[in-house]
């Protein structure tokens, strides 16, 4: 009787998870991913753990440097309204241009310009996404962000809603 039970329990559970891995959580917003989130992303990729104290003092550190240097040689960036979205908090927000996410996210994992491929990123927000979106930057845990020209004018995440940010 007690392996009946449990086979029906691993069921129950089995199912339960199914139909969760189903939920996503949708989200339009103006703030995107931080430096530091899509480095720890990449950091667990790459090494199967999460990093320690000391591998992300030397990220900070090496962080700090890029974007001194970046803000040395774009004047014009380090001197606008939204550079301390760069300088302090190192994320990605609406109005940045492509050469700031570069520096703090990194390369994207898929770019397109393709307005199917855009308003299938987009999913239920394609409408609003649409009439600024001529090329969609895509980075892992579900974030695209999507450009007019050189100018990130929206963001949207999708991610399982069972799965922490």
């Amino acid at each position: 009787m007690g392996v009946v039970r449990a086979i029906g329990m691993g069921l129950v559970v089995g199912i339960a998870v199914a139909g969760c891995a189903g939920l996503t959580a949708e989200q339009r917003t103006t703030d995107g991913p931080t430096a530091e989130e899509m480095w720890k992303v990449g950091f667990q990729a790459s090494n199967g753990r999460s990093p320690t104290f000391g591998e992300k003092q030397t990220f900070e550190e090496e962080m700090d440097a890029r974007v001194r240097n970046f803000l040395r040689d774009n004047p014009v960036i380090a001197s606008s309204y939204g550079v301390g979205n760069l300088r302090l908090f190192r994320q990605v927000t609406v109005g940045m241009k492509k050469g700031e996410i570069t520096l703090l996210l990194g390369a994207p994992r898929e770019a397109t310009d393709a307005a199917a491929r855009m308003a299938e990123l987009a999913g239920k927000f394609w409408p609003a996404v649409k009439p600024q979106a001529k090329e969609a930057w895509v980075y892992p845990a579900g974030w695209t962000l999507y450009f007019d020209g050189d100018t990130l004018t929206d963001i949207t995440q999708t991610r399982s809603a069972l799965l922490p940010r």
